[in-house]
């Protein structure tokens, strides 16, 4: 049965989140305070991923087969929620990384995960290769240009890139609203989000 719900537009910009940080072009000072940011919305949030998952309007994300989700580590939001709630549209994926130096490869999800070369839990390298249409991200800053720091290796700006150029794919940033910035720079080489995900709402980025 078709699930019902009501879409919310985000609301703005709480400056409350990010009067003391300011991003330098490096965008690696700041980082350690991201973390402890995001800490302390997963404890202040324990219900975000589900209210998130409740409010992502369906109508409008583009067709999909396939989706890509991801592992949540440390205070990353949990994507469960909305990866059961995509599964009834298109097939469930993870990103999964077969050596240091490789970009992600994309593998679709079954009953077995194995640490891949991160130690993440993933499907083992004999499931099945795909190229999914939709990818969820983790992140730990996100701007309303569909601005996106990440961790900071760039294995999800190499995959989306590498994915980018075979076929359109919508990139939806999944975070909490807290994680927020005015502008997050970006190099020639970032990818930028086509959505973002919060548990105050959705946020889509207008295309040039």
């Amino acid at each position: 049965m078709k699930q019902s719900f009501t879409a919310l537009a985000a609301p703005p910009l709480d400056s409350r989140y990010v009067d003391r940080v300011s991003l330098p072009p490096d965008k690696s000072a700041p980082r350690a305070e991201l973390r402890r940011r995001r800490r302390q919305l997963k404890a202040d949030l324990p219900d975000a991923h589900q209210r998130a998952a409740a409010l992502l309007p369906l109508e409008r994300l583009p067709p999909f087969e396939v989706f890509s989700g991801y592992m949540p580590q440390g205070s990353e939001i949990d994507p469960n929620p909305l990866m059961r709630r995509l599964s009834a549209w298109g097939k469930p994926s993870l990103p999964a990384a077969f050596s240091w130096e490789e970009p992600l490869e994309f593998r679709l999800l079954g009953d077995v995960l194995e640490p891949d070369a991160f130690g993440i839990p993933s499907p083992p390298q004999e499931a099945e290769a795909v190229l999914p249409d939709l990818v969820i991200t983790p992140l730990l800053a996100f701007d309303r240009s569909g601005g996106r720091l990440g961790q900071g290796a760039g294995h999800y700006d190499r995959a989306i890139a590498d994915l980018r150029r075979c076929k359109p794919v919508f990139v939806l940033g999944l975070a909490y609203a807290g994680q927020e910035m005015p502008q997050v720079p970006m190099e020639p080489h970032d990818q930028r989000l086509d959505a973002i995900l919060t548990e105050t709402g959705y946020i889509a980025v207008k295309q040039d």
